[in-house]
């Protein structure tokens, strides 16, 4: 069943949170949600959904929010706790591109799990990934292996987000598969 949610406070929200604080992620952000907004049609009826966990996937970067220093966790908390968000959303945000990975590598992962279990629909999960790996820390479009190298890169292979990255890898190149088939009309879902 698709779930409604308000898009304009959706990008209300995130851009009061991260525009002034963190421009660059603002304009990832905006990016993300461009991807996702041109993947309504293969989501048809959650595209809101979609777009608004775009939109909001990396809030819990905002200073006034980082609590644990996980983002996911952080920004899904918010959006619950501040904002009462829609359950659906808040798990999304929370499990955002393969986020039990880092959760893991953070000793987070029963927490996160315990609060946000993961969402059950494997085309919104694939194609937040997609959204998120196909979009530069700029808001540009990319690939995800060039999004993947970035990430490395940034932050280094031996460093917690690298090895992440590294061990979330096959699951995210796996998602962009399943998108790119579902967006030629050869969906591998359901």
């Amino acid at each position: 069943m698709a779930c409604r949610i308000d898009i304009e406070w959706a990008h209300a929200v995130a851009r009061s949170e991260l525009q002034h604080a963190l421009p660059r992620r603002w304009s990832h952000s905006q990016g993300v949600a461009r991807a996702a907004g041109a993947l309504a049609g293969i989501v048809g009826d959650d595209a809101e959904l979609l777009w608004a966990a775009a939109v909001l996937h990396d809030v819990g970067y905002s200073p006034d929010l980082a609590l644990t220093g996980f983002h996911p966790l952080d920004g899904a908390r918010f959006l619950r706790d501040q904002h009462g968000a829609d359950e659906q959303l808040t798990r999304l945000v929370a499990n955002h591109s393969c986020a039990l990975l880092e959760a893991e590598e953070r000793g987070l992962r029963r927490e996160l799990e315990a609060e946000f279990p993961p969402h059950d629909n494997d085309l919104l999960i694939d194609a937040l990934i997609y959204a998120d790996m196909t979009t530069t820390p700029a808001g540009n479009p990319t690939t995800p292996s060039a999004r993947i190298a970035e990430i490395i890169g940034r932050y280094g292979p031996d460093t917690l987000v690298g090895r992440f990255i590294q061990r979330a890898e096959p699951e995210i190149m796996a998602a962009a598969t399943r998108i790119e088939q579902a967006k030629t009309n050869q969906p591998r879902y359901g």
